[in-house]
């Protein structure tokens, strides 16, 4: 006798998306998108590109941004001012440029005419020395400094909401919340979380409180700032983050990843580049700050 099993559709259908997933070699969560635009530069190990591209459809509105490669010998035979066709691969924690085609060449734009670079004429803050009081207008809409956070350990980020990158500013917020549970799993660090955006154009404080909520933010642990964009600036250049928005295009925003460490005195004691930083590397480093084994 051979017995008849009917599964759930839920299962048949999760069966089939990874039977699907695997024959195509493609995770089920990767999505890929046609770009277009202009290479800017090169890493020397050929592993990124920042490009100028048009805009993306379905994904992303025209920006500059860096984009790796998996594969060196994509970006091999380009140089800057190339125009090229790639697909973007998205993935749920990963994105990448593959199939990259040079279709012609253009001289470059000239970076002062058509960028304007937040962090020009500004020293960098380094570890001892204190943050500065910059005025701010929180979630809620109401004004802070810098100063209010005074008595807690501070955790800095810098952000947009509007960055679809995976890589860039979405893992600043997934970073965050894995930082959140573990300050809310021991209440006694005595430490905050501060996101700034530095769109205050786009990220008011009505954008900002949905982002959070989206983000199931608590706003005992974690505080989102936006203000006046020039002060922003300013204040996020003393750590090392460059914004440059396009003149033609004031949405158009490349920009780096910094993330600081703050002390309850208000003095920097670290500061972290890019995005290769871990929440347990966080918070081991606020432990030895605080002094909790």
């Amino acid at each position: 006798m051979i017995m008849r099993i009917r599964l759930p559709y839920s299962i048949l259908l999760t069966s089939a998306l990874a039977v699907a997933a695997a024959c195509t070699g493609k995770p089920a969560d990767s999505h890929e998108y046609t770009l277009q635009g202009q290479v800017l530069s090169i890493a020397g190990d050929h592993k990124e590109a920042t490009i100028k591209h048009e805009d993306i459809k379905g994904f992303m509105p025209a920006m500059t941004m860096p984009y790796k490669v998996r594969e060196g010998k994509e970006l091999e035979n380009l140089t800057p001012g190339d125009l090229i066709n790639a697909t973007l691969v998205v993935e749920s924690n990963d994105a990448y440029l593959k199939g990259i085609k040079k279709v012609g060449q253009a001289p470059l734009e000239k970076a002062p005419e058509t960028m304007r670079t937040a962090s020009a004429g500004f020293e960098l803050l380094k570890d001892g020395e204190p943050v500065p009081t910059t005025s701010f207008i929180d979630q809620d809409g109401k004004k802070r400094t810098f100063t209010s956070f005074a008595g807690k350990a501070v955790v800095l980020t810098f952000i947009y909401t509007r960055c679809p990158m995976p890589t860039f500013c979405p893992m600043m917020d997934r970073n965050f919340v894995a930082l959140q549970d573990r300050i809310k799993a021991d209440p006694n660090l005595g430490v905050h979380l501060v996101t700034v955006s530095f769109d205050p154009a786009t990220d008011t404080p009505a954008v900002l409180k949905a982002h959070g909520t989206k983000l199931g933010f608590n706003p005992r642990i974690w505080t989102f700032l936006t203000g006046d964009r020039d002060e922003i600036d300013r204040f996020a250049s003393r750590f090392g983050v460059s914004v440059a928005r396009a003149m033609t295009d004031q949405k158009d925003i490349t920009h780096n990843l910094r993330t600081a460490l703050i002390d309850r005195q208000g003095n920097l004691v670290k500061t972290y580049t890019g995005n290769e930083w871990t929440p347990a590397e966080v918070m081991a480093d606020i432990k030895i700050l605080v002094g909790v084994d």
